[in-house]
């Protein structure tokens, strides 16, 4: 072998292990600064020039509330030592932020190192959501219009058994929430804002088009400092993703939705009265705000609901009359997050009506969210059949479950110009949060306290719902709205 390439290798290889020690001392270095500290554990920094914001586009991994007194500034801080980032604040509740770890690390871990610090009030994992209801899928036939006195022209409303119950198909006359007695007091207000927390609703539905919110002109778009400007033309779209125009990001909020099951919802609350068009909605005028959290296959985030009952909240304090949730999904996983969000909607003048499950167990022995949780202005929602007996699937509490309503083979809207039976406590649910607003459409001013005392005092009465639902009976709209049998 040639010497001078002898020294050569030599060189070469001083120079190697020369590197692989300054690799060594440098690793050790960040080694020793990565210690466990109560107050703050901190991991690798992001990488240089990537902004935090910028740094990942998954979804956060977990929700931590801080302590009162804890700034945003500090949080983003506390979050950037941990190579995470704050992806967006709740600014409804205060010093609660979904957070986003940009190691990948175990989500539980990651609760569990921010619930350590002394000025977190707890940490929790952002869990995942699913649709659970039985869905049928058969699409019914228009029918020949019966000309009954105080009855709409739609013609399917024959088959809406769960607002003028004739015993049609098997069921028990007047098992129903007595919707054309009602409806001689109101038919609804298109002042009134019913906020369909779902899958998103196809708001170019022919039957629900009119009665869809549109956002004035006297109110701005929708602004997030986390998440920037979103064109919320027609409601929330936690699904949609950013684009950026001079370095300033924009969501296009498009709530349409691709799954179905938001549709069925708001149909059942709002389609159009007496318009010659499919079916009736509990409210023949009303106002629909889509609150997309829910994906085509049924499946979201605690997260994004909590992000979408943000909106609804900031929106009301901006001028628009949001004054019921309603929200048809639920899961066995408590969130504490959620909680205390539902709660600032409560705060902020708005009844939340829930689904109580289609587990058939009772929530009292095994709960159900967020049906269960124990709020001021919250309604937890059973199922009952054409017979006013309790379906077969639907949970039950005496504790944790307020009323029932039809939510057995429920005829409504579905995409694309379609109609479609559905069957779950996501189906009783809507007609809660519908007669909701035909009371508030007859009381204006009526709070969150009076309207939930209102609808659960108001009951048909009923043996078998003794001991399976608080107030032992099932949805009369009739009876809400003070009309005399």
């Amino acid at each position: 072998m040639d010497r001078s390439n002898i020294w050569i290798h030599i060189g070469l290889a001083v120079v190697l292990v020369s590197f692989a020690a300054v690799l060594g001392r440098i690793d050790r270095m960040a080694s020793s600064l990565r210690t466990d500290h109560k107050r703050e554990i901190e991991r690798l920094s992001p990488a240089p020039g990537i902004p935090p914001a910028k740094a990942a586009a998954a979804a956060p991994e977990v929700l931590v509330r801080f302590k009162r007194g804890t700034t945003l500034e500090r949080i983003r801080d506390i979050a950037f030592k941990n190579n995470d980032r704050v992806y967006d604040e709740i600014e409804a509740v205060n010093g609660l932020v979904a957070i986003d770890d940009l190691d990948d690390a175990d989500a539980a871990e990651v609760a569990r190192q921010y619930a350590a610090f002394e000025n977190v009030e707890y940490a929790e994992p952002n869990v995942s959501i699913r649709l659970d209801d039985p869905i049928q899928k058969d699409t019914p036939r228009d029918l020949v219009f019966r000309s009954d006195s105080g009855q709409p022209n739609d013609p399917n409303f024959p088959e809406q058994w769960a607002l003028n119950n004739l015993g049609q198909n098997g069921g028990t006359e007047r098992a129903d929430i007595d919707a054309l007695r009602a409806w001689q007091a109101s038919k609804g207000s298109e002042d009134v804002v019913v906020a369909v927390l779902d899958s998103g609703v196809d708001y170019r539905h022919s039957d629900l088009a009119e009665n869809i919110w549109t956002r004035p002109a006297s109110v701005p778009e929708y602004f997030d400092d986390e998440r920037g400007r979103m064109d919320d033309l027609h409601g929330f779209d936690g699904t949609s993703a950013a684009v950026s125009d001079n370095d300033v990001e924009t969501r296009i909020s498009d709530p349409m939705d691709d799954n179905g099951h938001g549709t069925h919802c708001a149909g059942i609350i709002g389609a159009v009265g007496n318009n010659g068009i499919g079916i009736t909605g509990v409210n023949w005028n009303v106002r629909i705000m889509p609150l997309k959290f829910l994906g085509s296959g049924g499946s979201g985030s605690t997260d994004k609901a909590i992000e979408a009952i943000n909106y609804a909240i900031e929106r009301k304090k901006a001028g628009v009359n949001v004054r019921v949730i309603s929200a048809s999904w639920g899961s066995t996983t408590r969130s504490q997050a959620l909680e205390d969000t539902i709660r600032a909607a409560g705060d902020a003048g708005i009844l939340f009506v829930a689904a109580a499950g289609n587990d058939g167990s009772n929530t009292d022995v095994w709960p159900h969210y967020p049906s269960s949780y124990k709020l001021p202005n919250l309604i937890s929602v059973a199922a009952v059949d054409r017979n006013d007996a309790l379906a077969s699937f639907s949970n039950f509490g005496a504790k944790t479950v307020d009323l029932a309503a039809p939510g057995k083979d429920i005829l409504s809207t579905w995409l694309g110009d379609d109609y479609r039976e559905a069957s779950g406590t996501s189906m009783a649910t809507p007609f809660v949060s519908g007669v909701a607003a035909l009371i508030i459409s007859q009381t204006p001013n009526i709070t969150v306290k009076q309207l939930r005392k209102k609808l659960l005092d108001s009951v048909d009465k009923s043996d078998a719902l003794k001991g399976k639902v608080a107030s032992g009976g099932t949805l009369c709209a009739a009876n809400a709205l003070g009309i005399e049998d």
